[in-house]
């Protein structure tokens, strides 16, 4: 088998890809929370993906990824059988509760807000929690039903799972935050920590509305990472009035002290040069 060869692949929504590649070295050294370095061919971007899942008797590991620009599409184009140009890590410090004592964690009770493509990190957090037999409940966001992913693999895993879609298709009618004032407010449900995964915006939005109950809430900045090791500063976020990077001091922080305002900003910085690239693709009818 080739270096990085992918296994497995298939559509699990519009335009998001599911991959199985064989690495046994990231398999063996990764953890919830971590994630990886993927390049399509020696030409590639290098584009920062957290890891959705690992196998490490199988050595392979599961990366998600939705297609937004000229990258992720070459990632997308690749089939069963050819491989990755690269695929480096784990990078990045793993989830808290995995460095926390079992039996500290097995009085806590989770509660994991995923959004989107987010939701693909969330289930191997909340798969590590059951396989150390941690209550851990999920609510899975997203607009309409054809777009929900992974609600039958987190199923398997979560104490609890919620649906919240904003057109009601399925689930919850409404926005996740609602959800979590249902069973919060009006179920009287006590949670220990809230983890956010998902769009910048949902995380903020999330946050603000957990800290009125005091609730310890993190959330996951990877999307604002480009090369992934510190470098390229263009992961700078502003947390408890501290510059700190997301690719080497997250990329998981506390979501109360983040600023969301700043981050988004900067989440926006290269998007006049994304379109150009996408434009340049189509014209040379690259895919």
């Amino acid at each position: 088998m080739n270096m990085f060869e992918i296994t497995e692949k298939s559509f699990i929504a519009d335009n998001i890809c599911r991959m199985k590649v064989s690495a046994p070295r990231v398999a063996h050294a990764a953890r919830p929370g971590q994630f990886v370095i993927v390049r399509a061919d020696e030409y590639g971007e290098r584009i920062p993906l957290t890891i959705a899942d690992y196998d490490t008797a199988e050595g392979s590991v599961t990366i998600v990824t939705q297609t937004i620009g000229v990258s992720t599409r070459k990632i997308c184009a690749l089939n069963v059988g050819e491989s990755l140009a690269d695929l480096a890590g784990p990078l990045g410090r793993p989830s808290e509760f995995v460095n926390t004592p079992i039996e500290e964690l097995r009085g806590r009770r989770y509660l994991f807000v995923a959004g989107g493509v987010g939701t693909a990190p969330v289930y191997p957090q909340v798969k590590w929690l059951h396989e150390h037999g941690i209550e851990a409940d999920v609510i899975i966001g997203a607009k309409t039903k054809s777009l929900l992913i992974y609600t039958e693999e987190m199923r398997s895993v979560a104490s609890n799972l919620y649906i919240a879609t904003d057109d009601g298709s399925e689930g919850y009618k409404g926005m996740v935050t609602g959800l979590i004032k249902e069973l919060v407010e009006n179920r009287g449900i006590h949670y220990d920590e809230c983890v956010a995964i998902g769009p910048m915006i949902m995380m903020k939005f999330v946050a603000l509305t957990t800290k009125p109950y005091g609730l310890k809430t993190t959330v996951s900045l990877n999307a604002l990472m480009v090369d992934g090791t510190g470098m390229c500063g263009a992961c700078r976020v502003s947390v408890g009035g501290k510059t700190l990077f997301t690719c080497v001091d997250g990329p998981e922080f506390d979501g109360h002290l983040v600023d969301f305002d700043e981050a988004m900003r900067r989440q926006s910085m290269f998007r006049n040069q994304e379109r150009e690239a996408s434009e340049k693709s189509h014209e040379c009818n690259c895919f």
